[in-house]
């Protein structure tokens, strides 16, 4: 049973199960069918925050329990207190819940000398955030130290995604380039010389991750990333070569220059990059996909999204997270001075 399985990651996580043999319940809030499924992909419709609702669809059980959206206390109960009629489960978590060894995280990244020094590469031993309720990653932290503790009745293996890109995502940092080409804008502002990595994640790769868990339950952690953390300028360079356009980059020592200049939504002052041999070693996972691979289906989606609308109103989520993207003004008057 797959819980947002018309999400980003969860249509292909559905797929992969189906063509692995496994009898797939795709459960949504819709109770929607991508048209890649295959015809015996049953659908049902369901509220993860109704635990009513959700207990009917699971009826007598399912043998394993894939969900994509769940954080917090509040949705680990709800998957423990279905331990009885559920042999294991696939949660996906977030790299943002690690911190470094001076307690410094993605919740502390805008305060002076806030920003995380990771190792490179990182490893799910690396010490994380405290569970709380207080933010995105807090309470992705208390999901995996909740569902953790109950590993004795209900196995669950926790995939902490990084970047996640591909078609169907509603907060697509390739936005911020293929955007600028679309406008025509001829050279793009990158601070720190355009060497920020940040790790990507393939909804392939991930939905790989899934398939593989799901045939090996587990009370685990992994790390789920691409094989890959291309630089935030090798990001840009391969946008430019899927849609046939040539641009400028014109690199910045250090920080953005400016509040809206310079800064994409992969840029990082020191690199944040994760190691998959756990992967490997406890499933063995291998990818599926490198990140310019999948880039022509995604850029395709965003410019089908982004067809005679405000980029604001394709992608409202990009706009709360992010702010302005797109000051050109503020750009050119840099570039200018």
């Amino acid at each position: 049973m797959v819980i947002g399985a018309t999400g980003q990651i969860g249509r292909l996580a559905v797929s992969a199960l189906a063509r692995d043999d496994w009898e797939v319940t795709a459960v949504s809030r819709g109770g929607g069918r991508d048209e890649d499924w295959p015809e015996e992909v049953r659908v049902a419709r369901a509220d993860r925050a109704d635990d009513t609702a959700l207990a009917a669809v699971i009826g007598d059980g399912c043998d394993v329990l894939v969900d994509m959206v769940a954080y917090g206390t509040e949705h680990a109960r709800q998957l423990t207190s279905l331990a009885g009629h559920v042999g294991s489960a696939v949660v996906i978590s977030s790299l943002s819940v690690y911190e470094d060894d001076r307690g410094r995280n993605f919740d502390t990244q805008d305060e002076p000398d806030g920003f995380p020094e990771y190792p490179v590469p990182i490893t799910e031993e690396q010490r994380t955030i405290r569970p709380g309720d207080t933010s995105y990653s807090t309470r992705k932290a208390a999901l995996e130290h909740d569902l953790l503790a109950a590993g004795d009745r209900l196995p669950t293996t926790l995939l902490r995604a990084g970047a996640i890109h591909g078609p169907h995502c509603r907060t697509p940092r390739e936005l911020y380039f293929v955007k600028r080409n679309l406008d025509g804008r001829t050279q793009r502002i990158l601070a720190f010389g355009g060497e920020s990595r940040f790790h990507p994640a393939s909804v392939h790769n991930i939905a790989e991750l899934i398939r593989l868990a799901a045939a090996r339950p587990g009370s685990r952690v992994l790390n789920a990333v691409d094989p890959q953390a291309p630089t935030v300028a090798e990001i840009a360079g391969a946008i430019d070569a899927v849609m046939g356009v040539e641009t400028e980059s014109v690199l910045v020592d250090g920080g953005p220059p400016a509040p809206t200049v310079g800064d994409t939504p992969w840029t990082v002052p020191v690199p944040v990059i994760c190691s998959m041999s756990a992967a490997e070693r406890e499933l063995g996972y291998r990818p599926v996909v490198r990140y310019a691979e999948t880039l022509p289906d995604t850029v395709a989606w965003i410019e089908r999204q982004l067809a005679g609308r405000d980029w604001r109103e394709a992608y409202p989520r990009m706009f709360q997270t992010y702010g302005d993207l797109f000051d050109y003004a503020a750009e050119d008057a840099w570039l200018e001075a």
